[in-house]
C-alpha cells in the first residue's frame, strides 16, 4: 500500500500541506445541512452555505460600533 501511494506521501512530506482546510469546510457544510433539516431546493442550500461560510459583514456602517467583533 505504501508503494502504491509513495508519490503522494513524499509530496505531503516535502510540501508540508494537508487537506485540513478542505475537511474543515466540508464539516461546516455538513453542519449547515444537518441543522437545516432539508432545503426546498439546491439554490437555497447554496445560499445558506454562502451565508454561513462566506464571511460577509452584514452590519450597516451605522451599527458597527455596537457589533462586538468590530
Amino acid at each position: 500500500m505504501i508503494k502504491a501511494h509513495w508519490d503522494g506521501i513524499m509530496n505531503a512530506v516535502v510540501s508540508q500541506t494537508t487537506n485540513a482546510r478542505a475537511e474543515s469546510l466540508n464539516a461546516k457544510i455538513q453542519w449547515i445541512k444537518r441543522t437545516a433539516c432539508g432545503f426546498r431546493n439546491r439554490e437555497r442550500f447554496k445560499n445558506a452555505i454562502y451565508f454561513h461560510i462566506g464571511g460577509l459583514d452584514l452590519y450597516p456602517d451605522s451599527l458597527k460600533s455596537f457589533h462586538t467583533n468590530a
